[in-house]
């Protein structure tokens, strides 16, 4: 097993139950997304509008962009830790492992960013 500052929790365990958490949150968002289709009347401008600017759905909207970040981490890590380097690259490629997860550091970071100005701004 891979060890690193870069893992989200502090064991497997708490990676394990991390994702876990973060795709119930996720399954939840993704059911009220349907309710709003499947109830108020299709995906038009005004019943979309009306729905995220409340404030409620704002914070569960943070709440799942938060969530699909630390499961995309999680994954990615994995992903780099168990495949890219173990598998193609060798166990001496920490340099390229390290590399890749500042990569998609930077683009989650930036995507937490984003949304949290799309969610809030204006």
């Amino acid at each position: 097993m891979v060890t690193s500052v870069t893992s989200f929790g502090r064991s497997g365990l708490y990676d394990w139950l991390i994702q876990r958490f973060t795709a119930v949150v996720l399954l939840s968002y993704v059911l009220c997304i349907a309710g709003v289709l499947l109830t108020d009347g299709g995906a038009s401008y005004d019943v979309w509008s009306a729905h995220f600017s409340s404030t409620p759905m704002k914070v569960f909207s943070v709440m799942a962009l938060v969530s699909i970040i630390a499961h995309a981490w999680i994954g990615l890590w994995g992903v780099s830790t168990d495949y890219l380097t173990v598998r193609l690259l060798g166990p001496k490629a920490t340099f390229l492992r390290v590399l890749f997860q500042g990569a998609y550091a930077l683009v989650l970071f930036a995507y937490l960013v984003w949304g949290i100005i799309i969610l809030w701004g204006n």
